[in-house]
């Protein structure tokens, strides 16, 4: 406690340095460093304090900014401070760190601070940790004033960050026609691609920003292909933005395969869009579509039409002007009609496919049509799997409307769920592949993939809750307890190394609040008794030395709950726990009891056993054993 009070106190002098930086207190900032040595006054301002926000700078750079022209001024010219001096700062929700004074002031558009930087010899081209320069942060802005001076002063306007997007790109994202015009003025390339393989043009076509398509284009800008085979044509169609696509339909080098196909995907993209959903302009761009095949008769340009699929009804996309007309004012076969489109036209492989598939089949589940939800949203599981895409969400999506089914009365296939548990199986065992080859590879664990593994245990924990609310024949009940020991077999464990056992007889495992909190409770006598029956080790431990036994009993609502606790620690026992195994604190389960409800349940179901005695008593008094009994003997010995 003293040792905090202390390390408080060195902290003050460097938060009230800090706090005066920060909001602009130039004649209290002097007063703190007045009479201070040139050493100590440095090393003040260039100390690095962690704020209230998670931001972490010295007081240049929160000065910078925060727009404090003065601050920043008399810091500069009254000591001998280091200009390039970086920092963890938020801009707009995002976490920047490794920026620099300049690269603040000019992402958040204080020119004179700016000016002042400048003048005193601050790095133009300094780059954060994911090399951003303070150029690309000013086109994020938009302040052309600060584009301009910054290039007039030798900033490059090539710097790429780490995704290899250019100042440009950023411009073109935003809408900031006039830093863009500029920018091309003074010779950024239009064509330079992204990691992603994208240009300019796709950011400002899938935005919809049409004044800066026309200008990209008038500067030589040319239509490329991205990583996903998509051009910015596509992407303004994909994203609904008509005017886009009208413009660049009607250039000349457009000809008749694409702009058939663009006009549909734009006419499929209204039809499953939430932001931008009509179903009028859904058929209209896709009746346009349509014309424009028969156009050019005897050469009409056909369909590559999909096979029929479960999700879309087993319907055949309509392959005449007359067979789209007979769809017109049935808003059922329009939406899928669109996005057998979008299919076809994206291809199976597209990681935007599956998105508008997921949403139509969420409207669905509102009203309650959950056939229909499940076949489209069991079609992009499998297209997002079969192309190695994580299906994490759509996986607890499952198990969110499972419950919402059983909760509403409504029968669950249990041929579908065993589906689910299939793909989930497949995730998890891909998860821990990933998570052990990083552990082997990096010497360290890798947190996004541990968590990753943990949402799809918790999901199959889900899952596992409902097989008892489902009806099903014996076949259907023996595929489902198979599923469960193939899991059980992977050994998975959660960071704290609890199994899913101890998931299942833990009241602090956490239960998704969307519809599956009305179906799964834990602690959960059915998940219990399941994964027990299925061959779940009843005396594995976590990460601290505890049984499922230990944390059973520190159930906290004993007695409204009493046979929930009763069945759990009956089963457990039955199934072979070990009431003298001690954890990591040397307690056996019946020490680590929180009340005495479980105390007395606990003790009721134990008998008596000769050799636990035994193991106890040479535990207690200390009598050497190691390598003078046989290993199995000292490994008993050992968990007393």
């Amino acid at each position: 406690m003293a040792q905090e009070v202390d390390r408080e106190k060195m902290e003050l002098p460097y938060l009230a340095v800090f706090n005066a930086a920060s909001e602009g207190k130039v004649l209290t900032l002097a007063a703190l460093l007045h009479n201070k040595t040139t050493e100590e006054a440095r090393e003040l301002l260039t100390h690095v304090t962690e704020d209230s926000q998670g931001q972490a700078a010295p007081p240049l750079v929160i000065a910078a900014k925060n727009g404090h022209c003065k601050v920043v001024r008399f810091i500069l010219e009254t000591y001998n401070i280091p200009v390039d001096q970086t920092g963890v700062v938020k801009f707009d929700g995002y976490i920047i760190e490794g920026a620099s004074s300049l690269w603040c002031a000019a992402g958040r558009g204080h020119f004179d601070v700016v000016k002042d930087l400048i003048a005193n010899k601050a790095n133009v081209n300094h780059r954060t940790l994911t090399n951003s320069t303070p150029l690309r942060a000013a086109c994020f802005d938009g302040r052309l004033d600060i584009v301009r001076y910054l290039i007039q002063n030798k900033a490059d306007i090539h710097i790429a960050n780490k995704y290899e997007n250019t100042c440009l790109m950023i411009a073109c994202y935003k809408g900031h026609i006039d830093v863009v015009s500029y920018l091309l003025e003074v010779g950024a390339n239009p064509n330079s691609k992204a990691h992603c393989g994208a240009t300019a043009l796709h950011f400002a076509g899938e935005c919809g920003h049409l004044e800066i398509v026309k200008e990209l284009i008038l500067k030589g800008a040319t239509p490329q292909v991205n990583d996903h085979g998509m051009t910015p044509l596509m992407l303004a169609a994909d994203s609904s933005h008509a005017e886009v696509v009208e413009y660049l339909v009607s250039l000349p080098d457009c000809d008749k395969v694409t702009k058939v196909e663009t006009l549909e995907l734009l006419g499929a993209s209204f039809a499953n869009n939430k932001d931008n959903y009509s179903l009028d302009k859904a058929y209209h761009y896709m009746y346009k579509g349509m014309v424009e095949r028969f156009a050019d008769d005897p050469q009409i340009l056909h369909k590559k039409i999909l096979p029929p699929t479960p999700a879309y009804d087993s319907r055949i996309e309509s392959l005449t002007v007359n067979a789209l007309e007979a769809i017109q004012d049935n808003p059922h076969a329009l939406h899928m009609e669109a996005l057998m489109v979008r299919e076809r036209i994206l291809g199976s492989s597209n990681p935007e496919v599956p998105h508008p598939i997921i949403y139509r089949g969420a409207v669905y589940a509102d009203g309650m049509y959950f056939d229909r939800c499940i076949n489209l949203w069991m079609h992009a599981l499998k297209l997002r799997q079969t192309n190695n895409r994580s299906v994490q969400k759509d996986l607890l999506r499952f198990a969110q409307v499972f419950a919402q089914m059983i909760r509403l009365g409504e029968d669950v296939d249990p041929n579908i769920l065993a589906e689910v548990m299939e793909c989930c199986l497949r995730e998890t065992k891909v998860a821990q592949q990933r998570y052990v080859f990083s552990c082997m590879l990096m010497h360290m664990s890798d947190s996004e993939l541990q968590a990753t593994f943990q949402h799809n245990m918790l999901t199959m924990m889900y899952l596992f809750g409902l097989i008892a609310a489902v009806k099903m024949d014996k076949e259907q009940d023996r595929r489902l307890k198979k599923l469960v020991y193939e899991f059980l077999r992977m050994r998975p464990q959660t960071k704290s190394g609890c199994t899913p056992l101890h998931l299942a007889v833990s009241q602090c495992t956490p239960v998704d609040d969307f519809h599956i909190n009305d179906i799964c409770k834990f602690p959960s006598p059915n998940i219990t008794q399941l994964l027990i029956e299925c061959g779940a080790d009843v005396n594995a431990t976590n990460n601290e030395g505890n049984t499922p036994l230990h944390l059973i009993v520190q159930y906290d609502k004993p007695i409204s709950d009493f046979l929930t606790l009763h069945f759990i620690v009956t089963k457990l026992i039955q199934a072979g726990a070990h009431v003298d195994k001690v954890n990591n604190a040397g307690k056996a389960a019946v020490q680590t009891c929180t009340t005495g409800v479980s105390e007395v349940v606990l003790k009721t179901q134990t008998k008596v056993n000769l050799k636990c005695l035994s193991a106890r008593a040479v535990k207690t008094h200390g009598l050497k054993y190691k390598g003078q009994v046989p290993q199995e003997v000292e490994a008993f010995v050992d968990i007393h």
